[in-house]
């Protein structure tokens, strides 16, 4: 059973009073027996500084198990974001209640926050470079300014979606981050087009994949060792709804969510969208950086029962995100006195677009179309609303279900796989009518 976020902080004060090194060490990720200063080093210092939204002048002078009171006012909280489920804290991974992702364009407050190592040391603008080489014919050094001056700048609305959003439905239980339903937003990105970039570096013709790295540091803490280093087919690099991000929502990234230049490949798992970005570079083979091997990101390459073994050789990469629906209006839980009431949400389908949505009050015997509303542009999610009517008081479950554009649909159960991606079952809400 996961722990609350009270009950998190409640054992890392205790943590703290029994062995302030060891705490340190536990969530900040660096060990302290050799370094007074504890977490105040490396990734650490850009992880607290994040959390407290700012610099700290004199952070040398703090000793080790020191809470700065910002954070002991408020445990847990992360600075510039609002109402977010923290699932764990090493690293910070935290997801959004439904019914806070109700806007079209998710703000950035609202963004779900998935890492898989420690943050960079230094998250500055002004001295970012940006690699780019490999099997190009140009290899290019370029600054967040030589982005905007030598190619244009779009700004897009783009969904990014956890491959493991979902994950805590499934049964048997799969191992990685409990995600429910919140990790998915649809901000609005400003930034370059990477296939901009790569036609400016010279795409040679025996290139067949990306691979991305980022200024994030490995767990471990052991230098060099990167935490996660994904890429995407060339062809899907390609398309022109790819950015190399520089903006978030009209102002900088922010630092937890890839702050000052990322990737945003939407409509693929969101770990193709490189945070932190600093180098991409083009192979002659698939990228087998880490989290690309193995099990990682992957599915069976055929149907299996819940809870089956599955041999590594028979699975596949990832690759376009299944069609989805949310339920971002009302909240579930809610009892009503009138017999009618408006529900919505959004809908998005990986490389696709959304053809249907409809919904369902009698747990699926019927179905009623609801009203869709076409993207803002390609890869944003779509607006879906209904107005239902219940023919008497007594429980109920209102099912959303969603249909893209090659006939495909959200079905009821899920689809198990070991690594528990991919959960695109219908979501439903509950209405008590009093």
């Amino acid at each position: 059973m996961s722990k609350s976020n009270d009950e998190k902080s409640a054992n890392l004060f205790e943590l703290y009073a029994e062995n302030p090194d060891k705490a340190d060490e536990v969530v900040f990720g660096r060990e302290t027996h050799k370094d007074r200063r504890g977490f105040l080093r490396g990734a650490g210092l850009a992880s607290m500084g994040a959390l407290i939204g700012t610099a700290i002048p004199f952070h040398r002078n703090m000793p080790a198990g020191f809470i700065p009171e910002a954070l002991a006012a408020n445990p847990m909280k992360i600075q510039g974001k609002d109402g977010l489920t923290i699932l764990n804290d090493r690293p910070v991974n935290a997801e959004t209640p439904a019914h806070l992702l109700n806007d079209d364009v998710t703000p950035t407050a609202r963004h779900f926050i998935r890492n898989n190592g420690n943050m960079p040391d230094s998250m500055d603008a002004g001295s970012w470079k940006l690699q780019v080489d490999g099997l190009v014919n140009n290899p290019m050094t370029l600054s967040i300014s030589d982005l905007k001056e030598k190619f244009e700048v779009v700004t897009e609305r783009l969904v990014i979606e956890c491959g493991g959003n979902g994950r805590a439905a499934f049964k048997p239980p799969a191992r990685g981050n409990q995600w429910t339903l919140g990790a998915v937003a649809c901000s609005e990105w400003t930034g370059v087009r990477l296939a901009d970039v790569l036609k400016a570096a010279g795409v040679k013709k025996n290139v067949i994949y990306t691979a991305h790295e980022g200024a994030d540091t490995h767990l471990s803490g052991k230098e060099g060792k990167l935490s996660l280093s994904r890429g995407v087919p060339i062809d899907k690099a390609m398309n022109p709804h790819n950015l190399i991000a520089f903006g978030m929502n009209g102002k900088e990234i922010h630092p937890m969510n890839g702050a000052p230049l990322r990737l945003v490949v939407p409509g693929w798992p969101g770990s193709c969208s490189q945070k932190w970005l600093k180098r991409i570079w083009l192979r002659d083979v698939v990228h087998d950086g880490p989290k690309m091997t193995g099990t990682a990101y992957r599915v069976p390459g055929h149907p299996v029962s819940a809870g089956e073994k599955v041999p590594k050789e028979d699975f596949e990469i990832i690759q376009a995100m299944p069609v989805k629906s949310l339920i971002t209006t009302p909240q579930t839980g809610l009892t009503i006195s009138e017999r009618s009431m408006s529900v919505g949400g959004h809908a998005w389908a990986g490389d696709n677009a959304v053809a249907q949505v409809d919904v369902s009050i009698d747990f699926g015997a019927t179905w009623s179309k609801a009203d869709l509303k076409a993207p803002h542009n390609p890869f944003a999610w779509q607006r879906w609303s209904a107005d239902i009517k219940f023919p008497k008081s007594g429980y109920y479950e209102v099912w959303a279900r969603a249909t893209d554009d090659q006939g495909r649909g959200q079905p009821f159960a899920i689809a198990w796989n070991p690594k528990g991606y991919l959960n695109n079952s219908m979501h439903r809400i509950s209405v008590r009518v009093s």
